[in-house]
């Protein structure tokens, strides 16, 4: 059985796309650099020379890109092999609402949410004629609040928590066993953090802790993944205090968190 990754050369995509190779998975890897994707592929064909490893290269926050790769998706590994999706690609945009530029935005929600909802609404359909199947969307701890100068990309995380948590209660009413999850990670070191203009202070868990909880609570069929107790506890106060009070104090720790 296959399992499909996106934005699958780096960070959380990549290591989540190991750890679905140590348990059995053949792969579909896909993000924007075909450079970065072949050394994945060598990389575990290495150690797991069993796995057929295919590598689609595509850009996401383009939809008929999306289409495509569910299209070469289907017909590469076959659409009754699918088994596993994650949809891990995305983004960041820092900065007041303001002063942020737009474009950017724009390629942010394609990316964030476009590409998500097109992915799971195509994948999730033939699951579920099929009857069984796992999809993991990553979202963020983001996604339970607002981030003042970090606007467009906490929104688009509500989002993905949101369409996610909405789903797995639809297929649950329908008694389903196709499994929908939502890997909601907070701060992880990767270059997500660089990439998005921002430094962060402070320990941060490991890509690897996150794909390997994110992976084991899908399969285990949660609807929210929240890897480290730390940040679970995070979560829990915030909805405790309200989101005005919660609203407030996520300005004082996005506004310290400029890069420049």
């Amino acid at each position: 059985m296959f399992a499909l990754v996106t934005g699958a050369s780096a960070g959380i995509g990549r290591e989540i796309a190991i750890c679905l190779a140590e348990k059995g998975y053949d792969l579909l890897l896909t993000a924007r650099s075909e450079e970065r994707l072949k050394a994945l592929q060598r990389e575990i064909f290495r150690d797991h020379p069993e796995r057929k490893i295919l590598v689609i290269p595509a850009d996401l926050s383009v939809r008929e890109e999306c289409r495509r790769l569910y299209r070469e998706a289907c017909a590469q590994a076959g659409a009754e092999n699918i088994e596993f999706v994650v949809n891990n690609a995305g983004m960041g945009v820092y900065g007041k609402f303001l002063e942020t530029d737009l474009d950017r935005e724009l390629t942010l929600i394609d990316l964030n949410v476009t590409s998500v909802h097109i992915l799971s609404k195509l994948f999730l359909r033939d699951m579920f004629i099929r009857g069984h199947g796992v999809l993991i969307n990553v979202g963020s701890c983001a996604g339970f609040t607002s981030g003042p100068t970090f606007s467009s990309y906490y929104a688009s995380k509500n989002y993905v928590v949101r369409l996610t948590e909405a789903i797995h209660e639809e297929l649950r009413r329908a008694h389903s066993k196709v499994k929908v999850s939502c890997l909601c990670p907070g701060p992880v070191d990767t270059a997500f953090n660089t990439n998005a203009g921002v430094k962060v202070s402070g320990r941060q868990i490991t890509a690897r802790q996150a794909a390997r909880e994110g992976v084991e609570g899908a399969l285990r069929g949660k609807m929210l993944v929240i890897p480290g107790t730390k940040m679970k506890l995070v979560t829990i106060g915030s909805h405790l205090i309200g989101e005005h009070l919660s609203t407030r104090l996520n300005y004082l720790i996005q506004v310290k968190k400029a890069g420049k």
